[in-house]
């Protein structure tokens, strides 16, 4: 009987990419998803790859990436915060992995667990709100269904309820409060209770829009 190797421990975080040397060595439909997300986080993104689907040469004319269409060169590691892999070639996988290894660069190669210090997870965005599902390369179906199930528990209207909360924050730190009654305001607004009003008047200003619109 095989005995089934136990799944990495990892740790979760979100990371601040603006401005990072991203570096996504392939640019197929796969890859386009990654690139994609990474462009979203302001990083600073290069992509190796000889061909490229339409939307990645159309970041690339918008000056939204740096594609260079040619094979990949281990030097192309130099200076990069972390690598995002995508290719057929699982030789090649593993050459970017070991070498990024080598380099303390953080290496992903989509779809290969073993060959990842660090994996996408499921993700439901509401504006600033962002729940992440992992299960840490095991199942990404699990991840998916779940991440489905979510979006129907979190609606749209946490978007909208998240910045609410995030500009009276703001408004809170200029007002002459003590830091009790500063949290205790914060609370209250990240209360249940407060939400479903919340949600009750942002439903209603929706149905009143659509409405109006119609």
């Amino acid at each position: 009987m095989t005995t089934r190797k136990a799944p990495p421990k990892v740790f979760p975080m979100f990371l601040k990419l603006e401005g990072r040397r991203c570096l996504v060595v392939g640019a197929g439909t796969i890859a386009e998803g990654k690139i994609g997300g990474l462009i979203a986080t302001d990083a600073t993104i290069r992509v190796v790859a000889p061909e490229a689907t339409a939307q990645v040469q159309a970041w690339a004319g918008d000056g939204k990436i740096d594609w260079e269409r040619r094979k990949f060169q281990p030097s192309d590691l130099q200076d990069v915060f972390l690598v995002v892999a995508s290719t057929s070639s699982t030789s090649l996988h593993e050459e970017i992995f070991a070498e990024a290894k080598k380099l303390g660069v953080l290496c992903n190669v989509v779809d290969v667990p073993h060959l990842c210090d660090f994996f996408y997870p499921a993700i439901v965005r509401r504006g600033s709100l962002q729940i992440a599902i992992s299960t840490a390369g095991e199942s990404p179906a699990l991840s998916q269904r779940l991440r489905k199930e979510l979006e129907q528990q979190f609606g749209p209207e946490y978007e909208a309820w998240v910045a609410a909360i995030g500009e009276a924050r703001a408004e809170l730190t200029t007002r002459d409060l003590t830091a009790e009654d500063r949290k205790e305001i914060l609370h209250e607004l990240a209360s249940r209770e407060f939400y479903e009003k919340f949600r009750d008047e942002f439903r209603k200003q929706q149905k009143q829009k659509n409405g109006t619109d119609s």
